[in-house]
């Protein structure tokens, strides 16, 4: 299946260079220029694009290299959309999945979080105390982090960073990493859920590093003979590519070949023990390592992997793109179009249907020429420049909700006969059914009927039973009191038919 794959490329003037750098979009099977959005300068790191997708259009972020400004451009003009005035100039820049907030870093070691389609800033805060050089989001955006000039790794969580109830609190990262000794230059996320996922950090030390986030952990140190620039990995996370400012570029493999007890060839997990893993790149068999190895032959300044983890692009220093096929390191073609310029930003996406110039096959299958304009870009508002809590609370956001097709195709077809058949069948009862239901029914009620008849008839039985018993002891208990009153009267030699008036006397006695 051949996939309508593109390259989004962004190119920074060197210092021989002239004119300001380019947005471009080039396919990634023939290397031809599908569009280009001219007038912007951004430097490594700087560049964020969010695809097109549920039937809103995407976006591209540029944050100036020379001045705090960010240029933002939509697949559907060749022109600046809009140019937001920042706080501070940024040196990093990360945009989460979804096209949500937005995260820019300054020099200083500065964090700010956007609201993409407010404008709002959710927060501000001190995370390094040196420059940030790149800030990425993970896959579920539950999670940011940033890599710093001071060899540390700050690991954000994104629900704590909006919690309203923690807006007057000093932010608290999730986690450090820091065991780099020298300047981070790279970090990429893994496939999965934050903590669950695993994180890649590259330093000018010579090391990539392997983390954990769910136990906080660093899990392999991977050691390179130059120092390490970019870093990408394979979807599936079997392999990474490690390049360096000398042009080498490094395959490394999370796996290897055994042989097991019983002479079987086996397959494992490379690393995973802790801080004392140290792989050495040029520790091993020397044939392997050079068949893992590309050399490009120039510095190499960012890089990507297609969508079907079948090529990969280098882009260099000089503006050239290479593509290499992964298996065998075959270079298959070179993009010299940014010959002269610098390449700070390497991604690969879909071809976006709602592209200029380019017309989507899915989209015009209604036999319109227009389709691409009927796509809605997503609202990207003004970002604000300091925190506004009344801005923050009364948060008005300008939302578009996704296309609903309204084709014939996308309805089910259900007809009027086959409804009164089902209608039939689960809600109304059939004739025999109801006959039947209702000789139940009668036989229910008789059966019923003479259970209470039964019922009051033993509860008769009961009534008598007990009001013997109830006569028996009131008899008996009277004719106990009678001979006690006699044997009283008997002792006392007072008579019995005297006792009522011996009494009265006794009382009147009492009252006087």
């Amino acid at each position: 299946m051949h996939l309508n794959e593109a390259v989004l490329c962004a190119t920074l003037p060197t210092a021989s260079g002239s004119g300001p750098g380019t947005l471009s979009l080039h396919d990634i099977q023939t290397g031809t220029s599908l569009a280009s959005w001219k007038q912007t300068s951004a430097g490594p790191h700087c560049t964020a694009a969010v695809q097109t997708k549920d039937g809103q259009g995407g976006f591209m972020f540029a944050a100036q290299n020379d001045r705090s400004i960010l240029n933002v451009y939509n697949y559907q003009k060749d022109q600046l959309a809009l140019k937001i005035v920042l706080p501070e100039k940024l040196s990093a820049l990360a945009v989460d999945p979804r096209g949500k907030y937005c995260a820019g870093a300054t020099a200083q070691g500065r964090i700010f979080l956007w609201e993409v389609a407010s404008g709002i800033m959710y927060n501000a805060w001190d995370a390094h105390y040196r420059q940030i050089n790149v800030l990425r989001f993970t896959h579920d955006g539950a999670a940011l982090l940033a890599g710093s000039e001071d060899s540390g790794v700050s690991v954000w969580s994104i629900a704590r960073l909006l919690d309203d109830a923690l807006q007057n609190e000093h932010s608290t990262p999730y986690c450090n990493f820091t065991d780099h000794t020298l300047p981070v230059t790279d970090i990429v996320c893994g496939i999965g859920s934050f903590p669950s996922c695993r994180i890649l950090t590259a330093s000018i030390d010579h090391t990539v590093k392997l983390w954990d986030p769910a136990s906080k952990t660093l899990l392999t140190t991977f050691y390179f003979p130059q120092p390490i620039i970019s870093v990408v990995w394979d979807s599936t996370e079997r392999l990474f590519f490690a390049a360096s400012a000398d042009g080498s570029i490094h395959q490394v493999n999370l796996f290897r070949q055994r042989e097991d007890k019983f002479s079987r060839a086996a397959m494992e997990a490379v690393g995973g023990a802790g801080v004392s893993d140290v792989i050495r790149i040029n520790d091993t068999d020397p044939s392997v390592s050079k068949k893992r190895l590309i050399s490009v032959g120039e510095p190499v300044t960012t890089m990507a992997i297609s969508l079907t983890s079948s090529m990969l692009l280098a882009g260099t220093a000089t503006g050239l793109i290479h593509v290499y096929d992964i298996a065998s390191h075959q270079l298959l073609r070179t993009l010299s179009s940014h010959k002269g310029m610098s390449i700070t930003h390497l991604s690969t996406m879909l071809r976006p249907p709602d592209l200029i110039g380019h017309i989507s096959l899915t989209l015009s299958a209604g036999g319109t020429n227009d389709a691409k304009e009927n796509i809605p870009v997503r609202h990207v508002a003004p970002f604000q420049r300091i925190r506004d809590a009344k801005a923050r609370e009364a948060h008005e956001v300008s939302l578009i909700l996704p296309q609903v097709e309204t084709t014939t195709s996308s309805f089910v077809s259900y007809s009027r006969e086959e409804m009164i058949r089902d209608h039939a069948f689960f809600v109304k009862p059939t004739g025999a059914s109801s006959e039947a239901s209702g000789v139940s029914l009668q036989s229910r009620v008789t059966e019923l009927e003479s259970e209470l008849a039964g019922l009051k008839e033993q509860l008769g039985k009961a009534k008598g039973i007990n009001d013997v018993m109830w006569e028996t002891v009131v008899q008996r208990l009277v004719a106990e009191g009678k001979d006690k009153g006699g044997q009283k009267g008997q002792e006392t030699g007072t008579p019995m038919d005297e006792d009522g008036a011996e009494g009265k006397r006794r009382r009147k006695r009492n009252r006087t």
